[in-house]
């Protein structure tokens, strides 16, 4: 009679499957809460101890830990030595082990640390040429299924080792996490500061994609599976269509860069930049203004709003067409209206915690990882340094402030012209710094004149400068510290210009 060891927290499609293993001839043997289940299904189980001879000890944090057992998870039938080995103990092999672990990451602590689960199911999918490791309740009807053909096929056994060993890892990293305060990246070792000498990441695929960057590209949005602070992860779709990676990637952006304001704001993203930003009275007028900001490319983009999305803003949208909308809420009156707009997606999602502890990115190169901290260093305006022989009234040292939490979310390099609480024109991702100038300039036109502009990093020529002069802008913000930031500073002066340096700059790459 074959035999089957079970030992499951979740315990979702047990019964049913238990009760496909008996008919099949299994004979089953179950740890406490999972036997106690089964019996009170009325399926015929017998318990652990019945395998060792020793009941659960230490208030159950031992029950499987026994070499009976593992013996006969670990033995190689078509070896005679471990067929002899098993005798000597008293142990018959088992051909099914069925775990799942302590939900550690529903309810972290120490006693929900599972380790006898965890060596049940390595030990199976070690064995996998033998043993059929399920650690999965969506793979219990595959399993019954092919025992009734005959057997789980070799292929399978092998895919559900790898199930469980992709879980046993997943579920250590969540452990190393929480232990080290629940970032990843603390390390009580010492190896460096932040950065542990390794790295084990614990991710759970939350869904499928409806593709990548690009249409032959697969794509799939996984969760940090400790949790943490609520993210763009949680964000509920309320209509539309599948999201792709692209979406998520703006939605992303949209998403950080519209809490930065303390006012209603809208950001409009576009190719994972911002192409509208502003300010308004309300969620209505703030739509209105990014809209104004940048008509063109707004066609086809993300917009995040936070503040609640209403009907009056649902109806300011008119024939737009737009891919992504995401706010911290939509009223009912809203969600009624949007409905006419099938294939747009709506999100809502939790809005940030202000005391959300630092988080870290993660960016794939060819072999390996890089890793860093988010740049979520607060503007502190108070600290800026004016530089010009003019410093920029109260009205041009609100812009700047608006500009310079926009330039720290275009790519490198970054320059914004903004106005009265409105982006006017952006540049950036040139590898110098007068085109994107030039670019953000001349996409302000006529509106420039009066605006303020703001660059990520420092200014090597005077050429920004000079040419933010000619075209009207009154104030500039940029980091300072070029060795040549005297030329800057003279074109300014020289135009009656003011300008301000940060110190701290905003390279995104």
């Amino acid at each position: 009679m074959p035999r089957a060891l079970i030992s499951v927290s979740d315990k979702a499609g047990l019964v049913p499957f238990a009760q496909g293993l008996t008919e099949l001839g299994w004979e089953l043997f179950a740890s406490g809460g999972t036997q106690a289940a089964l019996v009170d299904a009325g399926v015929a189980v017998r318990g652990v101890e019945d395998l060792g001879g020793i009941a659960e000890v230490l208030g159950g944090r031992v029950k499987t830990l026994q070499p009976q057992i593992h013996a006969a998870i670990l033995a190689r039938p078509d070896r005679p030595e471990d067929v002899a080995d098993l005798r000597r103990l008293g142990a018959e092999p088992f051909g099914l082990v069925v775990v799942n672990l302590y939900p550690f990451r529903q309810r972290p602590g120490i006693e929900t640390i599972d380790i006898g689960g965890v060596a049940l199911l390595r030990a199976a999918a070690k064995n996998h040429a033998h043993v059929s490791a399920v650690c999965r309740p969506a793979d219990y009807d595959v399993v019954l299924r092919e025992l009734r053909a005959g057997g789980v096929r070799p292929e399978t056994r092998q895919r559900l080792a790898l199930a469980a060993f992709r879980h046993t890892a997943t579920y250590d990293a969540a452990i190393a996490a929480w232990l080290a305060g629940g970032q990843p990246l603390g390390d009580l070792q010492g190896d460096a500061p932040n950065f542990p000498a390794e790295l084990p990441l614990a991710y759970v695929r939350a869904m499928d994609l409806r593709y990548g960057e690009n249409p032959h590209q697969r794509g799939a949005l996984y969760r940090d599976a400790l949790g943490g602070a609520p993210g763009l992860v949680d964000a509920k779709q309320l209509q539309g269509k599948e999201l792709s990676y692209n979406n998520l990637m703006d939605a992303d952006a949209a998403w950080d860069l519209v809490w930065r304001f303390a006012e209603p704001a809208v950001v409009a993203v576009k190719h994972a930049g911002p192409c509208g930003v502003a300010l308004g009275t309300n969620a209505s007028e703030a739509f209105r203004r990014a809209r104004e900001a940048d008509p063109v490319s707004i066609f086809g983009g993300v917009v995040a709003w936070n503040r609640p999305l209403d009907a009056e803003t649902a109806a300011a949208l008119g024939d737009l067409f737009l891919e992504v909308l995401i706010a911290p809420e939509v009223t009912a009156e809203a969600a009624a209206a949007l409905k006419a707009k099938k294939n747009l997606r709506v999100l809502t999602c939790p809005a940030p915690r202000a005391d959300r502890p630092l988080d870290y990115r993660l960016r794939r190169i060819s072999g390996g990882v890089l890793v860093q901290d988010e740049d979520r260093v607060a503007a502190d305006v108070a600290a800026w340094k004016v530089v010009t022989r003019r410093a920029p009234t109260a009205a041009e040292l609100r812009d700047l402030a608006f500009a310079w939490e926009v330039v720290r979310a275009v790519g490198s390099n970054a320059v914004v012209v903004a106005s009265r609480g409105q982006t006017l024109g952006v540049g950036g991702g040139q590898p110098n710094r007068i085109d994107p100038a030039r670019a953000a300039l001349a996409q302000a036109g006529e509106r420039v004149r009066g605006a303020v502009l703001a660059s990520d990093g420092f200014f090597p020529f005077g050429d920004v400068a000079t040419a933010a002069a000619a075209a009207g802008i009154t104030a500039i913000v940029q980091p300072g510290g070029s060795v040549r930031d005297s030329d800057s500073i003279q074109a300014c002066d020289g135009a009656g210009l003011a300008m301000v340096v940060t110190g701290i700059r905003h390279f995104r790459h």
